[in-house]
């Protein structure tokens, strides 16, 4: 695992780019663009998904079973899970440009058992409305999310955390997300 973290990593900072901020802003509603859920059947809007929630985050990763998104961010939420409820978080959803039936299995084998909600974004129609996307075709295969979390209140971002490398691992890490609820 540490040989592909390394090459990750080699790659990610040759291949990466970023554009200049213009995505997803505090006040912004989160829009109505077709997500996955548990299968290609299973299927929300993502603004009424997180519009009846009186307190969420959505955080975002740019691929299931990549080595940050599974060693860190991703089972940091679930265990976390109960700090957020005591914080009034009532909904915690993950998503990323894969499939549904990939973000059901890397669920699985990170131990979920429903704490997130993995949301599949497979075209990446959602990534693309938020501006929270970037050009990761050199070690992905595509365009992915940018890591990022969310804090949403009925549809509204409250509060943004978006990785200035759009792969970091720090501010859109639970600890840092809860220690500004």
């Amino acid at each position: 695992m540490l040989s592909v973290s390394r090459t990750f990593l080699t790659q990610a900072k040759r291949s990466f780019h970023s554009s200049s901020a213009a995505y997803l802003k505090v006040g912004d509603c989160i829009p109505n663009v077709e997500v996955q859920g548990s299968s290609p059947a299973e299927t929300y809007k993502a603004g009424e998904l997180l519009g009846d929630k009186k307190r969420a985050i959505l955080f975002g990763v740019p691929g299931a079973f990549t080595p940050g998104c599974t060693k860190s961010h991703l089972p940091g939420y679930i265990k976390q899970a109960n700090d957020l409820k005591a914080k009034g978080v009532d909904f915690v959803a993950c998503v990323s440009v894969n499939d549904a039936f990939v973000m059901n299995a890397w669920g699985e084998s990170v131990g979920n058992k429903g704490e997130v909600k993995l949301l599949a974004d497979p075209a990446g129609g959602l990534a693309k409305a938020l501006d929270l996307n970037f050009d990761a075709t050199g070690v992905l295969g595509n365009h992915r999310y940018k890591r990022f979390a969310a804090v949403v209140e009925n549809g509204v971002v409250k509060q943004l955390f978006v990785e200035p490398d759009n792969t970091g691992l720090n501010v859109s890490l639970v600890e840092n997300v809860i220690k500004h609820l």
